[in-house]
């Protein structure tokens, strides 16, 4: 295959190969530490989906073995041919210099990577050149029972696994009861596999990049954004002969592992204070509406929360963010198909902000505000002659009684 052809192969394919920068791993893996200096002591650490070759995951928790004082890590990496997002593969002399090296099964099996409290090359440290490989069995697909079996053999997990497996990911790790700290979307949070976790206080967002630009590399060739390439460049991350790069806005950390920063306690004025003094003019003018669907009420940004309000609020999704249990219990979310409204919409015609009108059910999927008149340059909704707008999927919570 030419190199034209790779380059349109990996555009056509849909991109999983999201490279973590080594100063986002490290700002995460630091707060765990803030708050429990031996979290790792005496752990193994699997990172699956994590070839050293390309992932700064597995260079720097081996730089740090010792540090850490890990038992054990372990990386898994997916068999080139099963791996629809590479292409061209070409072995590395680390890879080529070892006696187990064979062509047909670098490109037909996965690899695994473990680094033992063992000097193999006697330089008086352990580190990645401390590293020893084997070929799997299979091509290293992290739901095969050979890696579920190092999985169970683990005690921590961490990685960045495939975007568009991360729902099946998540059950993956809950099914082997491990912790872990993994990297997904801000929007998986309404997702019917994850909420229930985060409503459950066994999953919770990590203590950084939330609310901030994620950079990552990914193949040559694969297909993203000019703004994206051109906004990572501007974050330092020009294109290098092995990877070009993209922000992600919307990526965050998901984990079980406590940090200090969802234990510190938020600080909100009462309502009456935040209808004069908020400095959001919507609250100011509008103050906290009441869902037509839902019973709460609507806080539209996080520092709005009233602070003296008994009932149930609506709150962004960045909630999450900065919740503290301590503070706060999350009773349930206004999405479908997980939240629970106490009205169905019937028959709706949506009219967009440009005036097209269209039939539809998209009223019945989150909360609705009722309004007295069509809002200008907005989309909204008719029903029966009465107006109604949509607000995007809301988190239901109320105070504890003892906060």
């Amino acid at each position: 295959m030419t190199k034209k052809a790779h380059l349109t192969s990996a555009k056509k394919t849909k991109n999983d190969e999201f490279y973590t920068q080594w100063a986002d791993i490290e700002r995460e893996i630091n707060a765990y530490l803030e708050y429990d200096p031996d979290v790792f002591r005496g752990k193994t650490v699997f990172l699956p989906c994590d070839d050293p070759e390309w992932s700064n995951f597995t260079k720097y928790f081996a730089l740090h073995f010792q540090d850490f004082g890990l038992k054990k890590l372990i990386s898994t990496s997916y068999a080139p041919n099963s791996n629809a997002s590479i292409s061209g593969y070409q072995p590395t002399l680390f890879e080529k210099e070892n006696p187990a090296y064979d062509a047909k099964q670098s490109l037909e099996r996965g690899r695994a990577f473990v680094l033992e409290d063992i000097d193999v090359n006697r330089d008086g440290k352990i580190n990645i050149d401390d590293l020893q490989w084997y070929y799997l069995e299979g091509d290293g697909d992290f739901r095969s029972d050979e890696v579920k079996k190092i999985r169970d053999q683990s005690d921590i997990v961490i990685t960045n696994p495939p975007f568009s497996l991360f729902r099946e990911f998540v059950s993956w790790l809950v099914e082997g009861s491990k912790k872990f700290s993994i990297i997904g979307s801000n929007n998986a949070v309404t997702y019917k596999e994850i909420f229930p976790l985060i409503q459950g206080n066994t999953l919770w967002k990590g203590a950084t990049a939330n609310n901030t630009d994620m950079v990552f590399g990914v193949p040559k060739g694969a297909e993203i954004k000019d703004s994206d390439r051109e906004k990572a460049q501007r974050l330092g991350y020009p294109p290098t002969d092995d990877f070009d790069f993209t922000r992600m806005g919307n990526s965050c950390w998901f984990t079980n592992i406590e940090h200090g920063r969802r234990h510190e306690p938020l600080k909100f004025m009462t309502m009456s204070d935040n209808l004069i003094f908020s400095r959001h003019k919507i609250v100011r003018e509008q103050g906290y509406r009441e869902y037509d669907n839902y019973d709460a009420i609507e806080v539209p940004f996080m520092d709005a929360v009233p602070s003296d309000y008994k009932g149930v609020m609506g709150v962004p999704i960045t909630f999450l963010d900065k919740y503290n249990p301590s503070q706060f219990e999350i009773v349930g979310i206004a999405k479908a198909p997980l939240g629970k409204p106490s009205k169905i919409y019937g028959v709706q015609e949506q009219i967009s902000a440009a005036g097209v009108r269209s039939s539809v059910t998209k009223l019945n999927d989150g909360p609705v505000i009722k309004v007295d008149e069509p809002p200008g340059g907005k989309t909204y909704y008719e029903v029966d002659g009465e107006f109604y707008v949509q607000l995007y999927a809301r988190i239901l919570i109320h105070w504890k009684d003892e906060a």
